[in-house]
């Protein structure tokens, strides 16, 4: 099933926009910068914004008939929206502020006993890493991080290096559908089926996923996936989704317990309390706005740009890539050999002087003993932008 079938209708070749930096006026980006870190914490256009903004007036005219009149229908009609985009039932779908808190909500749902085993890998995202820790420190259980290479040749890889941790003893496996630090696709549906076949459920980090590739939630095979709009997809901050098969929802809770108690899946999740729901709200202007930006067409084009950008700065600087073009998505990363330290003080440091010196932004990042640049690709960027890395790149490598 395709994840954008009404972008496929609406958007054809001849009227698609032109990408590139020309398009950065419509976000509040700062032009002077070669903004290289889209999957850091997206960035929402104005029109995104301006909608948010409309709901935040609508909320303060009426507070009190907005909560709770307005609110729940409105609630529920963007998180529909939204799900059927992703190709679910609205009925499993509803909103959290980031894929931390999902994952936080289905790791701080489960019941564990004593030789447990929750298993994920080394590239986990840490804030998921702590949280997993933490359960496991406090029932007993273990926590196992299958080591996978870097860089990682082929999906076949990643497969190897889980299975032969995955066992009767596995409660649950946490996996990265593409995974923060070294950018990697991975194959998860393929996991998923191996982690079921022993009993195992299966809980998906999507945070990068939702607008940087095609997605079909029901089809990865997974009890619960969690991710990001607020990325890819152009919703503003603080604007994420949990989907929860339908027999894995009976007691499944947030992270804060509210009046919906025992009412049901989406009642528990909709109400948590008084917040700024607008952005959550918004979602479908965020999705308007990634449609008439092309859809399909913006996962092509980003696509390509990382793979070119990829390839740019290899040529360029001699590092090896993270990933082959096939499990890249619109981030890349590479090795920056001859670089002073490999921890992350060394890491904000190059970042600061990339910034401060160089008007880049881009995350540097320390993995395995070595420092990695991670760039990201969108319709705002070109190929000059990641040129002017390249050129800061060589001018801060010591000789």
């Amino acid at each position: 099933m395709s994840s954008d079938p009404v972008s496929a209708t609406l958007v054809s070749p001849a009227n698609l926009p032109d990408y590139g930096r020309r398009l950065l006026p419509l976000w509040a980006l700062d032009p002077a910068i070669a903004y290289l870190n889209h999957g850091g914490y997206g960035a929402t256009p104005h029109e995104v914004l301006a909608e948010q903004q409309r709901w935040r007036l609508e909320l303060e005219r009426g507070p009190t008939r907005f909560m709770l009149r307005v609110l729940p229908e409105a609630l529920r009609a963007s998180a529909g929206e939204l799900a059927r985009f992703l190709g679910a039932d609205p009925a499993d779908l509803v909103f959290v502020e980031n894929a931390t808190q999902g994952m936080n909500a289905v790791l701080r749902s489960l019941e564990l006993a004593p030789g447990d085993e929750l298993l994920t890998t080394t590239h986990v995202y840490n804030a998921v890493r702590n949280t997993m820790r933490h359960l496991a420190e406090r029932f007993g259980a273990k926590l196992i991080e299958a080591p996978l290479p870097y860089p990682l040749r082929d999906p076949q890889e990643a497969i190897d290096a889980l299975a032969g941790h995955i066992n009767a003893r596995t409660k649950l496996l946490a996996i990265d559908l593409i995974t923060s630090p070294t950018a990697l696709i991975l194959p998860v549906a393929a996991l998923a089926a191996k982690a079921r076949a022993v009993g195992a459920r299966v809980l998906v980090d999507a945070a990068h996923a939702p607008g940087q590739i095609e997605l079909d939630l029901p089809a990865l095979g997974a009890d619960y996936v969690t991710g990001n709009a607020h990325k890819w997809l152009f919703a503003p901050k603080g604007t994420a989704f949990l989907w929860v098969r339908r027999d894995r929802q009976a007691g499944l809770h947030p992270t804060t317990i509210s009046h919906g108690l025992g009412q049901g899946f989406t009642a528990e999740f909709d109400w948590v309390g008084t917040r700024d729901y607008s952005g959550w709200l918004a979602v479908g202007a965020a999705l308007a706005f990634y449609r008439r930006m092309g859809g399909s067409a913006i996962r092509a084009h980003i696509h390509a740009l990382a793979n070119e950008a990829a390839t740019l700065l290899s040529a360029r600087l001699g590092g090896e890539l993270g990933q082959p073009p096939g499990m890249r998505g619109a981030m890349a990363t590479m090795r920056l050999d001859r670089f002073e330290g490999q921890d992350r003080a060394a890491a904000l440091a190059l970042n600061d002087r990339l910034w401060r010196e160089h008007g880049v932004e881009v995350p540097i990042i320390p993995f395995g003993g070595c420092l990695w640049v991670r760039i990201s690709a969108q319709i705002y960027n070109d190929l000059g932008d990641y040129r002017r890395l390249a050129d800061a790149l060589q001018a801060l490598r010591p000789n």
